[in-house]
């Protein structure tokens, strides 16, 4: 159960029930992660400025998708890696390569290049090392992709640490951690 009001858009009101009903419209449906956002309508609608903002972005839908994996599973949030796992269907990811992504890797080899710099960005919190910026550089990123790339690790550790403390409920096809069924795989064949 979330730790907060999981606001209903059918008794929302004022600028909360426009931005819900905007992302119904939208998506079609308005996942309870929207929802306990909704409980600031500043930070819900900061949050789809920049969201709507990346959907422009040059580095692509599925790379955006890739980067949220591995982002959600370094930090352990399984509403992201739940959510993301059914949106990166959407936009095209393999369930294998979806793996791939959650381990900081992919099958394509710029994809994996952009993975694996998030992935530094997100376990340093931005304080990458010059080998791995110049990975990310000889990736063929270039220093506009490199800004996109940071905006998308910011708006998914943001994402995961509101999932987190909030505990909101995974109302999307659950995915358990990787690192959580390595762990029961172990334990299974010992």
């Amino acid at each position: 159960m979330a730790r907060v009001q999981v606001i209903d858009p059918k008794t929302a009101s004022g600028e909360t029930r426009e931005l819900l009903d905007a992302v119904q419209a939208q998506l079609g449906v308005t996942p309870n992660f929207i929802r306990v956002l909704a409980n600031s309508p500043k930070a819900l609608q900061g949050f789809l400025g920049l969201y709507g903002a990346l959907g422009e972005a040059s580095i692509d839908k599925a790379t955006q998708e890739r980067i949220a994996l591995a982002i959600a599973e370094g930090n352990a949030c399984q509403y992201c890696v739940s959510a993301h796992t059914a949106i990166g269907r959407h936009a095209g990811l393999s369930n294998d390569e979806m793996l791939l992504n959650r381990q900081g890797s992919s099958d394509d080899a710029r994809a994996a290049a952009t993975v694996a710099f998030a992935q530094a960005l997100n376990a340093n919190l931005g304080e990458v090392s010059s080998a791995e910026f110049a990975a990310a550089r000889s990736s063929g990123l270039s220093d506009a992709e490199i800004v996109e790339v940071i905006a998308v690790v910011a708006i998914n550790i943001f994402t995961n640490i509101l999932g987190k403390a909030t505990r909101v409920e995974i109302d999307f096809p659950k995915v358990e951690l990787w690192r959580d069924s390595r762990r029961e795989s172990r334990s299974a064949a010992a």
